[in-house]
């Protein structure tokens, strides 16, 4: 696990001795991503820089790493799980192999089988591989978007690929070389509390897609998706689920066990849940002395130490706790943010930055759950096709008149919400997970684009599960994997773990799980009384019966409750010190943060904590990275680990 930074220059001879000093002092910025050691390449066209957190055949796999007689060099961030198994049919093949590792099976895979590569490898990763006799370029992103790769062109001409944006603006020489920030990349973050690919809130910063290949000739970029998410549903009969129950749980546990391959010692997150219980449960058959971590609050209802610790006991593994006073969450904000790159309005943040910090001091690397709602229907939205199954045999022209009346009805009416979802076609009514601001709520927003829609970001989505014939529930979870998950669920487990210089694995989001998880039936996804249900049975056996059907939580924060009390002040200070009049109407930010206090005080159920929080984690992102007023105190150094 790594940072990388690749600069392709446009023509030959271009790359100098300021190149290369810049490209080394860039690397500065991802020190956290790779704190073992650090290494610059160049030729006459490109320079590679790299920063190392090394896990496996942590002597020899070097970066950056030459292969063919030095004809190639790559740099390559993420871990390759079936590298052993590649190694084998490489060498079968001929290929000469120096190291142990999985670096090398990518490259000589390359030069083996071509671009193909990317669909036999099983991992995480972002790569690019440099070929000194073609002087082109390749590489690719995960299938998921598990690793991250931004891309940006310098004034000079030449092309460069980061695992993180801030080392592009250091190249760039600051935020303003950048470009002004997107005004239609701001609005769909205050939509959906994060900006979607392939953009970023700088217009001159763009970001390689997940499932994605790209190459570079004569400085020329070129995309290719090769990862296209299907969803072969097949039926199952009654005499068939115990077999499909099974050959989930086996799936998971091979994933688990290749997960957990390293010279390091692995740890895993424990929230509580089902997700992080089972790859708890599941880790320990290959590591007895497993060691998990989780973290909380002080408040009520809003920690899951307690359970998480139980669930501990349950399976017989050490477990360490955090628990995150509210000084401490926003002490901590400034500095999450700039690790973030992006602005992500996902309070869970900064939990996760804490308990990856705490997990530090003990591994360098954890298996989290991260995924399992995506692949197996975990979330309660998911229930809501089924909720509303009556409206789809119904003309639009009534489910339209039902909608009309619905605005009618006094709000907190039974049946209210059902008549005005139900007259809302699937396309314009679900975008992802969280949806923040709806279009009618942004007057806010000072220089809003009338025009521009959350649609725009799912529209050819759903023109693809139409195409498929997709029901609601799988076109939902197909959104997902383009929007929600890629755009927060995993910027936030890599940025906070990455951190840390700790490195997060997800064995959910495995090829060959999805390739199971994607065949279930809808039924075996979600019922009318629960989600996961398929997972729940196959987990019947490895999970803690307390855990089975829990509620899911993962790591709620109490900002309703902080925003209102004792953070409150802080948040109306971040709001009139910012500098972001160009782009929002402070006075009603303002007057949004009184009422979120006086509803709070009177007992009224509103709550505009999410929507405050959003536009107060953009607020200290531009003063950070716009406005250059915020300096985040970084640590130069991680914490000892125990190998």
């Amino acid at each position: 696990m790594c940072g990388l930074l690749a600069y392709l220059s446009t023509d030959a001879d271009r790359v100098d001795d300021a190149t290369v000093t810049g490209v080394r002092e860039a690397l500065h910025c991802m020190r956290h991503r790779g704190p073992d050691e650090n290494a610059v390449w160049s030729d006459s066209r490109a320079v590679f820089g790299f920063n190392r957190l090394s896990f496996i055949d942590i002597e020899h796999s070097h970066q950056p790493m030459p292969y063919a007689d030095g004809r190639y060099r790559i740099v390559f961030n993420g871990e390759i799980y079936n590298y052993v198994e590649l190694r084998e049919e490489l060498i079968a093949a001929g290929a000469e192999l120096a190291t142990q590792g999985d670096t090398e099976t990518i490259v000589a895979g390359y030069h083996l089988w071509g671009e193909d590569v990317v669909t036999r490898l099983r991992g995480m990763f972002a790569f690019v591989i440099w070929d000194t006799v073609t002087n082109t370029a390749f590489g690719a992103r995960d299938p998921f978007g598990i690793k991250p790769l931004f891309t940006t062109r310098l004034p000079d001409g030449g092309l460069v690929f980061s695992s993180e944006k801030k080392a592009l603006l250091e190249l760039l020489g600051g935020s303003k070389a950048a470009g002004d920030v997107d005004g239609a990349s701001l609005q769909h973050y205050l939509t959906l509390q994060y900006v979607p690919e392939p953009a970023t809130l700088h217009q001159g910063i763009r970001r390689i897609e997940s499932g994605t290949t790209f190459t570079v000739v004569d400085g020329e970029l070129h995309t290719k998706r090769y990862f296209h998410p299907t969803f072969p549903i097949r039926p199952v009969a009654k005499n068939e689920r115990q077999a499909l129950y099974d050959r989930i749980a086996d799936v998971l546990d091979d994933s688990v066990r290749v997960h957990m391959r390293a010279d390091v010692t692995v740890g895993a997150f424990l929230s509580g849940g089902i997700d992080s219980t089972a790859i708890a449960a599941l880790a320990k058959r290959y590591n007895p002395k497993l060691m998990t971590f989780t973290t909380g609050f002080e408040r009520e209802g809003f920690s899951e130490i307690d359970v998480a610790a139980e669930s501990a006991a349950a399976i017989g593994v050490e477990h360490i706790t955090k628990v995150v006073t509210a000084d401490e969450f926003a002490a901590a904000i400034p500095l999450v943010v700039w690790y973030l790159d992006d602005p992500v309005a996902d309070p869970a943040l900064v939990p996760l930055y804490f308990i990856a910090r705490e997990a530090r001091k003990h591994v360098k690397v954890v298996l989290s759950g991260e995924g399992a709602d995506e692949l197996f229907g975990g979330y309660n939205i998911y229930r809501e096709p089924l909720s509303l199954a009556a409206f789809d045999k119904l003309p639009m022209g009534l489910r339209r008149a039902l909608g009309r009346l619905s605005t009618q009805l006094p709000d907190g009416m039974r049946g209210k919400d059902l008549l005005r979802r139900g007259s809302i076609p699937l396309e314009q009514r679900y975008y992802g997970n969280a949806r923040i601001f709806r279009d009618d709520e942004l007057g806010f927003l000072e220089r809003r684009d009338p025009d521009l829609s959350h649609v725009a970001v799912t529209a050819k989505l759903y023109e693809r599960t139409r195409a498929a014939g997709y029901d609601d529930v799988t076109a939902m979870q197909y959104v997902d994997l383009f929007t929600w998950l890629r755009g927060d669920i995993l910027v936030k487990a890599d940025k906070m773990t990455m951190a840390n210089s700790l490195e997060l694995r997800v064995p959910f989001l495995d090829p060959e799980v999805f390739a199971v998880a994607s065949t279930l039936p809808v039924g075996q996804r979600v019922t009318k009384e629960t989600t996961k249900y398929a997972l729940r049975r196959a987990l019947e056996q490895i999970v803690p019966p307390h855990v089975l059907n829990r509620r899911k939580l993962g790591f709620p924060v109490p900002t309703r409750h902080w925003l209102a009390e004792g953070l409150h002040d802080w948040a109306r200070q971040v709001v009139e010190e910012s500098q972001t009049d160009e782009w929002l109407d402070k006075k009603q930010v303002l007057a949004m943060l009184s009422a979120h206090r006086d509803n709070q005080r009177s007992g009224s159920p509103v709550d505009y904590s999410r929507k405050l929080w959003t536009l107060l984690v953009f607020m200290i992102w531009h003063g950070i990275f716009v406005e250059e007023r915020i300096t985040p105190a970084v640590p130069d150094t991680v914490y000892p680990v125990r190998i």
